[in-house]
């Protein structure tokens, strides 16, 4: 069975797919990989690499996706530069493995499913202990965490650590960290090895322990007996007032702070502003606040998507899809999610998707005409109303 890895065409990813570690794995399983001629390039895989872990090369996408019955991608099927897009390439009843980010992508998504092409979603994974080795949002959200606290330290004008010198002491940068999921938490602990003083806050309470194990103060800012926490380990959107009460107790804590880092996204909406315009006022010159959630709007009320800019003094780091910064190591990483998730399907050396596979109906996005994601398929119903 043909498995096709293009090379992604998406402004700005140097990620792939597949990397020859995996290529290997799978060529091993019984499956033919075909990996398009540059696609490593952006995380310095030459194509010769490939060429050794067992896969074919193919001269452009046209060749690549006839007769593929199984596509690996990083990102979103896009548009090229001439010619048909990625979607219509893809032959009819093919499975494609990507990210999609399906409620940004809503035409993309119908048109999967008119195509009658098989979508597992690598975002859509669920949160679970089986499936932990394919779960590509904790992957990425590792390398994200990771390299926020280096644009901090980039961006700040002052060092992270306390420095005893001959001419004085130095004082440890202070970092507040909003939200302590795996960005969150891998951030605390960067910061913690730069030598930054740390506080972080998440609206569940279940997370004190681990934040605290890293080194860092866990900050209370309301209190609730309410779960903030839904079935799949995420944060629930909080209720106006205590949103309110957070607010008026997080600004403090911001304008104390050298760096603000904010994690906080909620699946199928628009990120929530945790940081007003008042706030980003009382902060210190030359602080900076690095906006994780840049991607769906940004936490902060001024940060400007894509953009890093100075306002009040504060610089606003709005970076979007950093993990592609570390290509690297991110696409080792992606590829052995996406790899894992192909060994789910695996049956006798042939493609089986199993809808009685949790972890496989779990991330099925379209299949067989028809959009399968009941909260996918209902922001189509609602953007048609």
């Amino acid at each position: 069975m043909k498995v096709a890895v293009p090379k992604e065409r998406a402004p700005g990813e140097l990620r792939v797919a597949a990397v020859p570690r995996t290529v290997k794995q799978l060529v091993a399983a019984g499956l033919e990989v075909h990996v398009e001629k540059g696609a490593g390039a952006g995380c310095f895989i030459d194509d010769e690499a490939y060429v050794k872990a067992g896969a074919q090369l193919a001269d452009d996408p046209q060749s690549l996706y006839k007769d593929a019955a199984l596509v690996l991608k990083v990102t979103c099927p896009c548009a090229f530069e001439d010619g048909p897009d990625e979607i219509a390439l893809l032959p009819e009843g093919a499975i494609l493995v990507s990210t999609v980010r399906p409620f940004s992508n809503l035409a993309t998504v119908s048109r999967l499913a008119e195509g009658k092409v098989s979508c597992l979603a690598m975002d859509l994974v669920p949160r679970t202990t089986r499936a932990q080795f394919m779960d590509s949002l904790s992957s990425m959200a590792t390398i994200t965490g990771y390299k926020a606290v280096l644009l901090a330290a980039h961006h700040l004008p002052k060092i992270f650590p306390m420095l005893n010198t001959a001419a004085g002491t130095l004082a440890p940068a202070k970092v507040f960290i909003l939200g302590a999921g795996v960005a969150g938490l891998q951030a605390i602990a960067t910061a913690r090895r730069l030598g930054a003083m740390v506080e972080a806050f998440d609206v569940r309470p279940a997370v004190k322990e681990q934040v605290e194990s890293l080194g860092a103060r866990f900050v209370e800012l309301i209190k609730s007996d309410a779960n903030l926490e839904d079935k799949s380990g995420y944060a629930k959107e909080q209720t106006e007032e205590q949103k309110k009460q957070q607010e008026i107790a997080m600004q403090k804590h911001i304008a104390k702070s050298d760096v603000v880092i904010t994690t906080a996204l909620i699946q199928g909406r628009k990120a929530p502003i945790l940081i007003k315009k008042e706030a980003v006022e009382a902060m210190q010159p030359g602080s900076v606040i690095i906006d994780l959630a840049a991607e769906l709007g940004g936490n902060c009320e001024l940060t400007e998507p894509g953009k890093t800019v100075v306002k009040h003094g504060v610089t606003l780091v709005g970076d979007l899809n950093l993990p592609s910064t570390l290509s690297v190591h991110s696409s080792q990483l992606y590829a052995r999610n996406v790899a894992n998730l192909v060994k789910e399907m695996l049956k006798d050396g042939k493609l089986d998707l199993d809808l009685g596979n949790d972890i496989l109906s779990g991330c099925l996005l379209t299949h067989e005409g028809a959009v399968k994601h009941e909260p996918t398929r209902n922001a189509l119903a609602k953007e048609a109303a």
